[in-house]
């Protein structure tokens, strides 16, 4: 099993600046994707082409992701999330339920609108969590 450990950050409304800035200090591909390529995920119409997701593959062992928090967020999660990131949904899956013991589930682990299964927690220690498991799992 193919599995990674992702650095995910987050910020409100600067993600691709910043993204773009790691892109230029680290190399690597960049990718982006809004809120309103995928359907528009329930933000505000105004934060609709702000970053959902991006990612900055410098090498196989070094993966930078991030995205922009919207407003429809109750908080900042004050820049950090672990994000796992494999193939194996059953596995993943597991970790989940396990992490979601005594947490907060923010996200159920289900599948998402670009097809792999997501959740997101915030474990028993206030810990948030990204889990994405599936054909592009790979990051």
């Amino acid at each position: 099993m193919t599995t990674r450990l992702n650095p995910y950050l987050t910020w409100r409304g600067q993600a691709a600046d910043a993204m773009a800035f790691y892109q230029s200090v680290l190399g690597g591909d960049l990718t982006t994707s809004t809120f309103a390529e995928y359907g528009g995920m329930g933000v505000p119409e105004e934060e609709q082409g702000q970053i959902m997701h991006s990612q900055l593959i410098v090498s196989d062992s070094i993966a930078l992701m991030g995205a922009d928090a919207p407003s429809t967020h109750p908080e900042n999660s004050g820049n950090g999330h672990i994000s796992i990131s494999g193939q194996d949904v059953d596995t993943i899956r597991g970790w989940f339920e396990a992490l979601s013991e005594g947490g907060t589930v923010d996200v159920p682990f289900e599948q998402a609108p670009w097809g792999d299964h997501f959740g997101q927690v915030k474990d028993r220690f206030g810990i948030n969590w990204l889990l994405n498991a599936g054909p592009g799992g790979q990051g």
